[in-house]
């Protein structure tokens, strides 16, 4: 693999307009983050992933992209962004942006000039019935709203309509094949737009909805992947160092299709959501169901086989073709302090951040800071109260900005005992510094890095969970009392902690609540 910094790389996501404000208008900027970018690296984090910053009109946060070559005037000017890189590059960290290639916003001049009668070379850029009634079978669809007789096709939300990379299976004239000239020049489009900003220093992309490119796909999605891998060719010529990071979640289809990394994300019911988000049965929050995720302290039906039954095979299939990306949240998904206190959150992120592949910790979780149910803003709906301003410290707006409250993109956490980095930082049991010591940990045992080897030792119900990492072993006890563990050697002395623990000959005493690195 030429991207060989993803071995050790640790990923910050930044939610651009909530992170830092340095100009007093309520919204984070790009300046914010630079002033905020020794704090990055004194996480132990040496990459960033920063959400959409592209010129928008924010119907759905940035996701509905008005031009790909020009930054959102909120976050400041494509000199501040071309800055960003360059002080991120002095200091060792990465920047991924946030690539939404499956739509734009309906205001982008390319859905302009498609929506006209007249032909032209953006006519085919969308996709597009041949008759003002007719719709499309299975897709949502817009009409009434052009010059052109047609409906166009969405691929989200309303003010999403959707680019054509053609059709695998063809069943209407309007549909395009996926090697039709036009399918093929909104590929190519794409890429050129991937070249614009990797040849001003960004390291690569963080690709939303990164399936949904061709539609009429097959199970395995054989239309999309060939783009990918066409993507991917190009990027190993011209570009051997970038980086893509794939919002798919299917890591076996993700990382044949050329991918670097896929997420692992939070569908409900799937591996990853009973680690942390057990209680979230679907999509809408739920407070009357029983919470068994892993990592809560009381848990009554605690078993780690949920995770690996789902995990284990994509681990086997793909460990030497690309890295699953585990997080500790995202934009999308609740904030683990919704469910977890902090003594829970240190055992979720040393779970995360010592398991393999490249992990990415979302801003604010290293302090766990809450979720709050706000009122929808930007497309966000539940989503909106894990999209909250990073709190500094005790100042003002928690040291996010200083211009006034009813000004700011979202509200801070408005309790007594908001978390904040000041407040951790001279604390060497908080969480924040808990997350660095791990973080530090990891950077400098290579068995705990994106490649190392991977095995399960016991994954017992009701037993601590153990595995080895390389020549490490490290187990996890989440529940509130004691537990043991057998170990493979009697040799073994601990080389890291959270809570008690202690080697007995070939039994490793836990205390409540811990986790151990043993080597």
């Amino acid at each position: 693999m030429s991207t060989s910094w993803l071995k050790d790389a640790v990923f910050y996501e930044i939610y651009p307009q909530s992170f830092y404000d340095t100009n007093g208008d309520g919204i984070g900027d790009f300046n914010g983050i630079i002033e905020k970018l020794d704090y990055i690296r004194s996480l132990g984090c040496n990459a960033l992933w920063i959400n959409p910053c592209f010129d928008s009109p924010f119907k759905d946060a940035g996701y509905d992209v008005r031009d790909y070559k020009k930054v959102a005037p909120r976050y400041g000017t494509n000199n501040d962004l071309y800055r960003l890189f360059g002080e991120a590059h002095k200091r060792g960290i990465r920047v991924l942006l946030d690539l939404v290639p499956g739509h734009t916003s309906e205001e982008h001049e390319w859905f302009r000039q498609s929506q006209k009668a007249e032909r032209n070379e953006f006519s085919n850029r969308f996709i597009w019935t041949d008759f003002c009634f007719q719709g499309a079978r299975g897709m949502g669809f817009i009409g009434g709203e052009s010059e052109r007789s047609g409906t166009y096709i969405l691929n989200f939300f309303k003010c999403q309509p959707a680019l054509n990379y053609g059709f695998l299976k063809v069943e209407e004239p309007w549909q395009l094949p996926v090697d039709h000239p036009d399918a093929i020049a909104t590929r190519e489009a794409m890429k050129d737009v991937m070249r614009f900003w990797l040849d001003h220093g960004c390291d690569g992309f963080r690709v939303d909805m990164a399936a949904s490119l061709v539609k009429n796909d097959d199970e395995k999605k054989s239309g999309t992947s060939a783009i990918w891998r066409n993507v991917r060719e190009m990027l190993d010529a011209e570009y051997p160092d970038a980086a893509m990071v794939a919002e798919w979640s299917n890591p076996p289809l993700a990382l044949r299709a050329g991918y670097h990394m896929d997420f692992y994300l939070n569908h409900p019911g799937g591996g990853y959501a009973t680690l942390m988000r057990d209680y979230q049965k679907g999509f809408q929050l739920s407070s009357d169901t029983e919470d068994n995720s892993y990592f809560r302290k009381n848990a009554k039906d605690r078993d780690i086989n949920r995770f690996l039954a789902e995990y284990l095979p994509w681990y086997q299939d793909t460990r030497e073709i690309g890295y699953i990306s585990m997080l500790t949240c995202n934009h999308d998904t609740v904030r683990p302090r919704f469910n977890l206190e902090p003594d829970e959150l240190k055992l979720a992120y040393a779970f995360v951040f010592t398991m393999p592949g490249v992990p990415f910790l979302y801003y604010g979780d290293e302090i766990g800071m809450r979720y709050y149910d706000l009122p929808t803003l930007e497309g966000g709906y539940y989503r909106t109260g894990s999209r909250t301003p990073m709190q500094w410290d005790g100042s003002r707006n928690l040291g996010f900005s200083t211009g006034c409250a009813d000004a700011l993109y979202l509200p801070v956490d408005p309790a007594a005992d908001a978390p904040t980095v000041a407040a951790q930082e001279n604390d060497p049991a908080s969480l924040l510094n808990t997350v660095r010591a791990l973080l530090k940990l990891r950077h400098s045992e290579e068995d705990l890095q994106a490649d190392a080897p991977f095995e399960v030792i016991c994954a017992e119900k009701g037993r601590p969970f153990v595995y080895r990492r390389g020549n490490l072993v490290l187990a996890v006890n989440p529940a509130g009392e004691a537990a043991s563990a057998d170990i493979p050697s009697s040799g073994m002395n601990v080389l890291y902690a959270i809570g008690d623990a202690c080697v007995k000959g070939h039994s490793l005493e836990l205390g409540a609540q811990s986790f151990a690195v043993l080597r």
